[in-house]
């Protein structure tokens, strides 16, 4: 009988090693190696060139034309997608378990199917349970088609005998090749259903979208090669105990990424959210100290977040700096910059920083508000009422602009803002109805201006 011959395949990066090492030599993890059953040679046609071989060409003389899109029905999913589905595009969408993966894709393909024909293909409920949700949802699912199945070659025949315009994956973690032995969810297992899967939308056309589990460390089905393959990768975002949910754009071949769609899940499933500011946006009765607003900016679109802060005395040696939904390093330089450069001191004080709606930020568009914010609850001086606030704050002191400052001004000016305090290189040239615009240079000048 032939000796099986086994292989090590990193659990973070999916390299491979013919023996066992401590230390994975491709992406330097400790403990990562996992024995599997190393996979066939691979035949010559799984992995032929798509097209034949073609001459080299300038890239003046090829013809670039604009890819027709499919829209979802659903705005805020388009939204993020850049406009719609494209044919032969594969589409990877992650996030925990119960955020609303499946429930989002049912619905966007009970809307596609009134157009174009389509495919669900669930590995890990039955079609009953599909079919319940579906009811639950009241959705109109009468042109859908429905598969249950895991082995990739069955899913791959029946997308060519039933020739759907989009097919949905419910998981790519579920499915498994007979041309490999390994388990499924293995790494070798996910990278191989997902390049044949792909190869495939590329051949047919066909618009795929997977679903892919997300591992305690919030990256996508363990290693990053999926995100590699795909042409989009979205991931959904939010606390399952709120009512709101995010998906964002990390990757987009055919759109802009960071991309932010916005939705609120209902007993009727995920429905867009027209006014995503509102979200983000708190209803104090009166003023309160330590709150200020800032025009942020996702994508294309500009939001209003409400950046929340507390200061307290510490009761302890080493005062404690949190910040949830911004970033925490990023908070220890600023108040640095307040000690140094406008003379004020927290090294006794602990200091809290809070994004309000759950939304993270990471331009460093935030700086100045949050800097106001904690000189507000400091002072326990609330901010003018009306006041928008965006900059980004140097370690010289200075304030430099931000990105797109006509349209985050104008967004709170339509939602009735009627203050701001903006770095002076984002001035507006010409005057924005209802708002007064404040430009300061300094972070000693913003925080004088407000005294």
């Amino acid at each position: 009988m032939a000796k099986i011959k086994t292989s090590y395949v990193c659990n973070e990066c999916g390299g491979t090693c013919p023996k066992w090492e401590g230390k994975c030599p491709h992406c330097g993890a400790w403990n990562t190696l996992v024995e599997s059953v190393a996979a066939p040679a691979a035949t010559a046609h799984r992995f032929a060139p798509l097209a034949g071989a073609s001459p080299v060409r300038s890239l003046s003389e090829i013809e670039a034309r604009e890819l027709p899109r499919q829209p979802s029905g659903i705005p805020e999913f388009d939204r993020v997608l850049g406009g719609g589905l494209v044919a032969g595009a594969v589409v990877l969408i992650g996030g925990d378990p119960g955020i609303g993966k499946s429930t989002l894709l049912l619905q966007a393909l009970a809307s596609l199917s009134n157009a174009v024909p389509v495919l669900y293909v669930t590995g890990e409920e039955s079609a009953e349970q599909v079919a319940l949700r579906a009811r639950r949802l009241e959705l109109s699912t009468g042109e859908v088609n429905l598969l249950a199945e895991i082995r990739l070659e069955a899913i791959v025949a029946a997308l060519a005998e039933q020739r759907p315009a989009v097919a949905v994956i419910d998981s790519i973690q579920t499915l498994y090749s007979s041309e490999l032995s390994a388990a499924p969810g293995s790494v070798s297992q996910v990278r191989e259903c997902a390049a044949q899967l792909t190869r495939f939308a590329k051949q047919t056309g066909i618009t795929i979208v997977l679903i892919g589990h997300v591992t305690k460390d919030g990256t996508l089905a363990g290693p990053r090669v999926l995100e590699h393959i795909v042409d989009t990768v979205l991931y959904f975002e939010g606390d399952t105990h709120s009512s709101f949910r995010l998906i964002r754009a990390f990757k987009n071949r055919f759109g802009a990424v960071n991309e932010l769609g916005v939705f609120a899940m209902t007993d009727r499933g995920l429905r867009g959210v027209a006014n995503p500011s509102a979200l983000f946006l708190s209803q104090h009765d009166t003023d309160v100290a330590g709150s200020c607003v800032m025009a942020t900016q996702e994508g294309s679109r500009p939001l209003l977040v409400e950046i929340q802060a507390l200061v307290d005395s510490a009761h302890v040696p080493n005062p404690r700096r949190l910040s949830v939904g911004l970033e925490s390093t990023r908070l220890a330089m600023l108040l640095a910059v307040l000690h140094r450069h406008a003379g004020v001191a927290t090294y006794d004080q602990d200091v809290f920083v809070n994004a309000v709606g759950g939304v993270k930020i990471t331009e460093p568009a935030a700086d100045l508000p949050v800097l106001l914010a904690i000189m507000s609850s400091l002072r326990n001086k609330p901010l003018p009422k009306g006041l928008i606030v965006f900059g980004e704050v140097g370690l010289a002191g200075e304030i430099r602009p931000a990105p797109r400052g006509q349209e985050r001004l104008k967004e709170a000016a339509k939602l009735g803002f009627n203050l701001a305090l903006i770095p002076k290189a984002n001035a507006p040239r010409h005057p924005i109805e209802g708002l007064e615009v404040w430009p300061v240079d300094r972070v000693d000048a913003a925080i004088d201006r407000l005294r």
